[in-house]
């Protein structure tokens, strides 16, 4: 892993400081909008091929591919197939998620934990999921389930069991 990245992680970490790392990327070539969270080192060995941007977040163990050199099987004169790879505004991706070269994400699109996106997305107010992903629901569909469970962080206390399991509770105010 690179040491530099690293670095700005751990400064990023002690002044809780999510610019610290984005403007690592940034700095690398990676093409960031305001206002984003990125919790996974999304470098690959082309920052210039990636573009994500505002009110992005991307979670944990999240990994983009911009290249890939399986062609050479299939074509021996070739060695590799490179692709960009966008994120619209306001996206979220879920841990584990794994973006292929050439796909571009549009606006408003919540890409579930586990998926592998192997196709671009354009239409909005969507979530996509699985492998390959599809789409398997939409932002209203999803606001009506889960409006009666969502809370704020800090809002949200854990207690730990004597039986080491969790309760979650909500914070009274």
């Amino acid at each position: 892993m690179d040491f530099l990245y690293i670095l700005y992680k751990i400064k990023s970490k002690i002044f809780r400081n999510n610019e610290i790392i984005i403007d690592y990327y940034r700095k690398k070539g990676v093409k960031i909008g305001d206002n984003c969270l990125i919790c996974s080192n999304i470098l690959t060995k082309e920052p210039k091929l990636i573009s994500i941007g505002s009110n992005v977040t991307i979670s944990v163990n999240v990994a983009f591919v911009t290249h890939d050199n399986s062609i050479k099987l299939i074509l021996p004169d070739k060695s590799d197939l490179f692709g960009t790879i966008s994120i619209g505004d306001n996206c979220f991706v879920g841990e584990n998620s794994l973006i292929l070269y050439g796909c571009n994400i549009g606006n408003n699109v919540i890409i579930a934990a586990g998926s592998v996106v192997t196709k671009s997305w354009s239409e909005e107010n969507i979530i996509i999921g699985g492998n390959p992903a599809r789409k398997i629901g939409d932002w209203e569909t999803f606001r009506r389930k889960s409006k009666d469970f969502a809370v704020l962080r800090h809002d949200v206390i854990l207690e730990e069991n004597p039986d080491n399991t969790f309760l979650i509770r909500r914070q009274c105010k």
